[in-house]
């Protein structure tokens, strides 16, 4: 029945169609109030609470850090990226003389590139260059490896002229006609008689100190605006695989503190001011024990990244110099039979998915939808890191400079990223860099202007966090922060559900002006983060109503006195 029709055309339709239509619009506006009334009161217990006085301590700005890899310049020098960090797996094998390095298995262990004439470490000072210009902390890593990649043009570790038919080949022909391949041959096996002087050669901690002091000599020491803080080495647990053509071994407990001890006493010698970040390896697996059979059963049963954190004290200890300063891993979360991290948003399941799992960065109570969760506690990753600091090496900053949860160009991606920020900051996390971030205009970066610049104006989320609670943290999640410049108070409060959520804020410790300046994100416009009608607050708090899908944040200026 086409309604607008009939009260467009009264002349037309009968009295009494009329009245009976009457009465069903009032029957439909009688259940539609009691379905709000319903949804009111089941809301009723979806309550937030902030107590300013309470649990507070500092946010470390280089949580909010971004992997140079992929970033997106202008998305760079608008936020200003607190630190961007070089690294990945060809950076083990960089050789700054002629400024290339190689992919290793990543893509058939290809190196070098189009450069005949190499300017000695040009594409990093480059790099350096623009962190310094952006205002952005440079991390850059160091190979520990011991070897580095020997020419500035195309080669690769696995010629199929050299060591034959492979199991897959790079489709582009190199000079000569030839083809690289993958280091395997027909039937799966692994080749092993290769050369490792082939296409790399030998790099050790007085090669490693001349680039270090290169970088020193032109971009100055760290206290004076150069390179703040070196990595060492990339993932070395995945060296055995990723650059088996150089290391084909399994990394051992003793290798790795040998490494480091050697490679990160030699940045101290040369620039004491400069930082020190180790031993970024790549999962769970292994920073429970080495992939070397039986090496955590020699050391004790002690796990692989608790005895690295050990020995390192006890470097400190003996020669009186800390050459660890920061405790880094990497995390990529996992659900079993689900693509997440570095992945599209994918269906309903998996975006539900991707919004629980940042649980496992912080929740006793969580268990992980992984292999992990099988057989081991919940992994609450920050709180547990914090504690190996604690126990094993005190005073030791904690990083996870890489991470990635996946859906950065959807909605759901930019809620899930704009979760573990808050988390990060809540956990008293010291620094974390994005791995693959989004570009300037896709959804996940709207995640970081909501605590970077949510007001196109350079408007920051605060940096002293507040007790901050909600009673459904897995439907609508918060997290507040005092602003040290102005005093103001500032909540990121995330709605993860497909519903418009209302609750009731409860405040004390704070005594804010009368109104509140609103900013959200949501699916409406995924293009901006949009200013709402300004909100009227008490010292008690106040109550609102959050868009489906949505990122809010709220500044309360404190009351004038």
């Amino acid at each position: 029945m086409n309604i607008r029709f009939l009260w467009r055309s009264p002349s037309k339709t009968p009295r009494w169609i009329i009245l009976v239509l009457l009465g069903v619009l009032a029957a439909i506006a009688t259940i539609a109030t009691a379905v709000h009334f319903k949804s009111a009161i089941a809301q009723n217990s979806l309550s937030l609470s902030v107590d300013v006085a309470a649990d507070r301590h500092l946010i470390s700005p280089d949580i909010y850090g971004m992997n140079d890899y992929a970033i997106d310049p202008a998305l760079a020098q608008e936020l200003r990226i607190p630190v961007e960090r070089w690294g990945a797996n060809h950076t083990s094998r960089y050789n700054w003389l002629v400024d290339s390095s190689n992919s290793g298995d990543d893509f058939f262990f290809v190196g070098g590139g189009e450069n005949k004439n190499p300017i000695p470490g040009e594409s990093i000072d480059k790099i350096v260059k623009t962190n310094r210009n952006n205002g952005s902390k440079s991390i850059v890593t160091i190979p520990i490896i011991g070897y580095v990649n020997k020419f500035s043009t195309w080669n690769c570790g696995f010629r199929v002229a050299k060591y034959g038919a492979q199991e897959k080949t790079n489709p582009y022909i190199f000079p000569e006609g030839d083809k690289c391949g993958n280091g395997k041959r027909p039937d799966g096996s692994l080749i092993t008689d290769n050369n490792r002087l082939d296409v790399s050669i030998i790099s050790d901690p007085k090669f490693q100190k001349a680039w270090v002091e290169h970088l020193v000599k032109t971009h100055g020491t760290a206290a004076n605006g150069g390179v703040q803080i070196y990595q060492m080495d990339n993932e070395p647990s995945g060296w055995g695989n990723t650059h088996r053509d150089v290391h084909p071994e399994a990394t051992s407990y003793q290798e790795l503190r040998d490494r480091t001890y050697e490679y990160a006493s030699m940045v101290k010698a040369v620039d004491s001011t400069a930082k020190v970040l180790g031993p970024s390896d790549f999962g769970w697996i292994v920073y429970a024990d080495s992939l070397v059979k039986g090496d955590r059963e020699k050391h004790g049963g002690v796990w692989f990244a608790r005895w690295y954190l050990q020995q390192m004290r006890a470097y400190e200890q003996q020669k009186g110099v800390r050459i660890l300063d920061y405790f880094d891993e990497h995390y990529y979360p996992i659900v079993d039979d689900l693509c997440l991290g570095n992945c599209p948003a994918g269906d309903a399941k998996t975006q539900a998915a991707r919004l629980r799992s940042t649980r496992s960065l912080w929740d006793s109570t969580y268990t992980d939808e992984s292999w992990i969760g099988k057989s081991n506690p919940p992994l609450t990753i920050i709180p547990r890191f914090r504690e190996w600091v604690k126990q094993d090496y005190p005073g030791t900053k904690v990083a996870i400079t890489e991470y990635n949860w996946g859906g950065l160009e959807s909605i759901n991606g930019a809620l899930t990223q704009a979760d573990i920020l808050g988390i990060f900051g809540r956990e008293q996390l010291d620094l974390a860099t994005l791995w693959g971030p989004p570009k300037s205009s896709e959804p996940g970066s709207y995640a970081f202007r909501t605590y970077m610049n949510y007001d196109g104006k350079g408007s920051k989320y605060g940096d002293t966090w507040v007790r901050s609670h909600s009673t459904d943290q897995g439907q609508l999640s918060i997290y507040g922060a005092q602003r040290t410049a102005d005093g103001a108070l500032t909540l990121v409060i995330i709605n993860k559900t497909s519903q418009n959520l209302t609750s009731n804020l409860s405040l004390t410790g704070f005594n804010p002006a009368a109104k509140a300046q609103v900013y959200t994100y949501s699916e409406a416009n995924l293009r901006a983060i949009v200013r709402q009608s300004d909100l009227s607050v008490s010292a008690a708090g106040f109550g609102a109503t959050y868009p489906a899908n949505s990122i809010t944040l709220v500044a309360l200026p404190k009351a004038k006195i």
